[in-house]
């Protein structure tokens, strides 16, 4: 039990450590090429942190565990809100983003959740529908493609960069160290913390649903954490609404790819429910900016009701 508490806290550690390299490494990036951190956090860093959902549920899907691998999307993307976002509204001294997400970014947080919807309806996630939802992606990076060139950052803007000591060798290998760790740790403080339940009798039930979408939402909990005690909100906010894009398009379409997907829909009900919940509470925050505490404790309200019926569900 002590050795698995010493995994814990040292996964943890190379999780933070690892988080803090992506932010400063993927700031560089934004500063030299005078894009939006909005862009790199919904975009390169995303991707990155949606790696574990993306591993879990691939693998799942290939070893026929169809229900685990469309709970671990689904559990990240309300984790991703009710437990990341409010985490960031909670912590961060004060949130100013410069971007409209309401006005730019809150279809692309609503359309995969509706699209999800309307192709589980079937109780199946074919090879096409699973192509669809990665072309849906494509269509998200285009658009934030097409859009940059209005979240440049002014060429008057007083930035401090030094461009003689930007280095694209050192700035990539800090990012794929960054970007290990954040995967690794999140990987060996699931395990670790699933031998902790374990050891004091938790359900097994508990330990793999609960763990697994909880341990994947690590990445971007530590990431957005990071970058909004570092006053990066725009980075924080993209990254959460960039991972769930992924989750539900990418990390679904890949698995579904791999291995068509066959669930029963009403088993999941009460979950959908509470991830469309969470993603119009989404909306509904960046439309009248409300980047406050108490939006982040109605999110945290949201994730205890969540969490209490998967726990009595599951006794």
């Amino acid at each position: 039990m002590l050795l698995n508490f010493v995994i814990f806290i040292v996964s943890l550690s190379a999780l933070i450590w690892g988080a803090d390299m992506l932010i400063n490494q993927s700031e560089k990036i934004a500063l030299k090429f005078r894009i939006s951190e909005y862009v790199i956090g919904a975009t390169l860093i995303a991707v990155g942190t949606s790696l574990p959902e993306m591993a879990a549920s691939v693998a799942a899907s290939m070893n026929g565990k169809a229900e685990m691998a469309v709970a671990n999307v689904i559990g990240s993307n309300i984790l991703n809100i009710t437990l990341v976002l409010a985490s960031v509204f909670v912590i961060a001294r004060r949130i100013s983003p410069d971007r409209d997400f309401f006005a730019r970014d809150s279809s692309w947080a609503l359309f995969p959740v509706l699209i999800f919807s309307v192709m589980a309806m079937s109780g199946q996630f074919g090879r096409f529908d699973g192509a669809l939802l990665v072309i849906l992606m494509g269509a998200y990076l285009l658009f934030l493609k097409e859009s940059a060139s209005d979240t440049l950052l002014g060429e008057s803007a007083e930035i401090e960069f030094a461009e003689d000591s930007f280095s694209w060798k050192n700035t990539a290998s800090l990012l794929v160290a960054g970007l290990i760790l954040v995967i690794v740790g999140a990987d060996y403080t699931v395990s670790s913390a699933s031998e902790i339940a374990r050891g004091f009798g938790v359900s097994e039930w508990i330990v793999g649903i609960l763990m697994i979408s909880m341990g994947t939402s690590m990445p971007e909990l530590m990431v957005s954490i990071v970058a909004a005690k570092k006053g990066k909100a725009d980075m924080a906010i993209g990254n959460i609404i960039g991972s769930n894009m992924a989750n539900l398009t990418i990390v679904l379409g890949s698995a579904a790819i791999v291995n068509p997907i066959s669930l029963d829909m009403s088993g999941y009900l009460f979950d959908i429910g509470t991830m469309i919940s969470a993603t119009l509470m989404l909306v509904f925050i960046t439309a009248n900016q409300l980047y406050t505490k108490p939006a982040g404790i109605s999110l945290l309200v949201l994730l205890s009701i969540f969490l209490e019926h998967t726990v009595t569900s599951a006794t």
